[in-house]
């Protein structure tokens, strides 16, 4: 009997310390530590995107047909700076073939250094920096002498040239580089032919009215052509707002406006016509960085605005 008392005993205590066994297992998997991630930011689209890269080209190889305004017009220049740029004089003649620079180019400045005082030259031809050292005796005349060539120097320096007060009254249009334009409309009227990019004549908007009806100037600027020398738009007027911005005025009856004259938005710049057109209406364009885009995007809901 003792014997099964001892065994009974034994197993016991193995059962005994196999639970402690399992429990102790099971309270160290719950103490296990859980680590969160942190969710991944999602981008967001056109944030942190840079500024729209100019696309133009740095020349242009005149084809047939092309006028020195066109090509002003459909890059987003003046054409006066297109004509300096390339050295053409009025009448602003150009061929077929001819290479077209459509930026300023600057000469390269070549800076070359100043020789010291000190900078000899010796018989191999190369330069010493420094002089031969000359052992001459102290005397009152040499102190004299020097101090005089020294006060001749101070004397024969010339006086800090003035620079010329700016001008706050000069008139300027604006040259920043600014998207930030404040559009209006350029006339009162039903909008007869939307943007149509796809189609050469549907670079703007096409705005029917009466004839002699105010055309006005869209935002403030500076008239950088005034004429008909482009073929399709009959008389024409292009206002240059900023660096990035043109705005067209096409098929007017008369122009009130003269190129290098800064305009006001709302300013009456010209009278609606149908100059090189089938009908009285105005052609508005808006052309950023030369390219046409939709006039409808940039101008008020409302129109009399």
């Amino acid at each position: 009997m003792m014997g099964y008392g001892r065994m009974y005993a034994r197993l016991g205590l193995m059962a005994f310390i196999s639970a402690l066994l399992v429990g102790g297992c099971t309270s160290m998997g719950t103490s296990v530590p859980v680590i969160e991630r942190a969710p991944i930011a999602k981008k967001v689209p056109g944030k942190g995107r840079g500024k729209e890269e100019d696309w133009r080209p740095h020349s242009y190889t005149v084809q047939k047909g092309d006028t020195l305004y066109g090509i002003a017009l459909e890059y987003g220049f003046d054409y006066k700076e297109v004509a300096e740029w390339n050295n053409i004089e009025s009448p602003y003649t150009i061929r077929v073939g001819q290479q077209l620079k459509l930026t300023a180019s600057h000469s390269a400045v070549v800076v070359t250094p100043l020789k010291s005082a000190s900078a000899v030259a010796s018989e191999d031809g190369m330069l010493k920096t420094q002089p031969k050292a000359l052992r001459q005796p102290y005397s009152e005349r040499v102190e004299k002498s020097a101090a005089t060539v020294a006060k001749a120097e101070v004397q024969a320096k010339p006086a800090a040239e003035e620079k010329p007060a700016l001008d706050e009254k000069k008139d300027s249009a604006p040259t920043d580089d600014d998207e930030r334009v404040e559009w209006a409309w350029p006339t009162a009227g039903k909008v007869v032919t939307g943007f149509n990019e796809a189609s050469s004549a549907g670079k703007g908007l096409d705005i029917s009215g009466k004839n002699g009806q105010p055309v006005l100037a869209a935002a403030p600027g500076k008239v950088v052509y005034s004429g008909s020398g482009l073929r399709g738009y009959g008389k024409l007027v292009i206002i240059k707002h900023n660096k990035t911005y043109l705005s067209a005025y096409a098929h007017n009856r008369q122009i009130l406006t003269k190129e290098g004259q800064s305009v006001v938005k709302g300013q009456k710049i010209a009278e609606m016509g149908d100059s090189d057109a089938d009908q009285v209406k105005l052609h508005f364009e808006i052309r950023r960085l030369g390219k046409p885009v939709d006039p409808a995007k940039y101008l008020p809901n409302d129109k009399s605005s």
